[in-house]
């Protein structure tokens, strides 16, 4: 099998070149095979892994053995299109996957706790909007709140 290279001698990639690709807008019924076809032509590759549950379908980890092979993919395969879909072939940066999944955690986390003392989207809107309308009346301040926290809760 004839692959593409671009080693050119001592070739300076960019920071965020690295081994592992992350495939975006596959078709949901890609299969495997069909994903070594298609990576497999520019390089020797250590892994595929294909998502499979409702919120990873259609996407998709490709490693390859060599760092320039990965980066000749990203180029050649950018927009590349499979069934109708046009890929979309980045580079996995760990940072802002875990950005991701953290942002999940939170919001899966304040749904656990909404169900748990029984507080609705709607009952929070109502706090912030009564909270937003108290004055401060009880201190030096002139009430518009733009001081927060108040300097009388620290006059003791």
């Amino acid at each position: 099998m004839a692959t593409i290279s671009l080693r050119k001698g001592n070739t300076r990639l960019p920071p965020e070149v690295n081994r592992v690709l992350y495939v975006r807008n596959l078709p949901f019924n890609i299969t495997s095979e069909e994903m070594y076809d298609i990576f497999g032509k520019y390089g020797a590759i250590r892994q595929i892994r294909i998502g499979t549950n409702k919120d990873t379908r259609g996407t998709a980890f490709v490693v390859y053995e060599d760092i320039y092979d990965a980066k000749t993919a990203v180029d050649h395969l950018s927009g590349f299109n499979v069934a109708n879909r046009y890929l979309i072939v980045l580079y996995y940066q760990q940072a802002k996957m875990s950005k991701k999944f953290d942002q999940k955690k939170k919001e899966e986390e304040l749904t656990k706790l909404q169900e748990k003392y029984g507080v609705t989207a709607k009952d929070l809107k109502s706090a912030l909007i009564l909270f937003e309308s108290f004055a401060c009346l009880d201190c030096i301040c002139d009430g518009s709140m733009e001081n927060l926290p108040c300097p009388a809760v620290y006059a003791f």
